[in-house]
């Protein structure tokens, strides 16, 4: 059974950084698509980055391209999101997602419906909020 624990929330000032981690736990496959999600207050959940575990290929949402980035080490099972100058309008509860990759004629990848936030496995989320 597969479990996601995330840290790293907080409260920071516009401009300031924080890092998100999520280990998980629970199987021993080393493919798979691992990405983070948000939730704003009165919004629906978007998909804010993903990352293939296996080649470590990159997808972000365009508002947070050159401020966040999203990396994971494999010995330790953990993902991270590295978030560089924050807006107020990152506040959210973040949460870790992950499942199997989908097969592609170009091999595995996050596919569209996962970048949208179609994961099997979520974390209980951590909250960010940027003033």
């Amino acid at each position: 059974h597969v479990q996601l624990v995330e840290s790293g929330g907080g409260s920071v000032r516009a401009g300031g950084s924080l890092r998100l981690s999520c280990v998980r736990s629970g199987d021993s496959y080393s493919s798979y698509c691992m990405g983070w999600f948000r939730q704003a207050s009165g919004k629906v959940r978007e998909g804010v980055a993903t990352i293939l575990t296996a080649g470590g290929k990159t997808w972000y949402r365009d508002s947070v391209k050159g401020r966040f980035t999203i990396s994971k080490v494999p010995t330790n099972h953990t993902l991270y999101l590295q978030m560089d100058g924050l807006k107020p309008e990152d506040t959210a509860m973040y949460y870790c997602a992950t499942d199997f990759p989908r097969r592609s004629p170009e091999g595995p990848r996050c596919s569209e419906e996962q970048k949208n936030g179609g994961l099997a496995y979520w974390g209980q989320g951590t909250q960010v909020t940027v003033s």
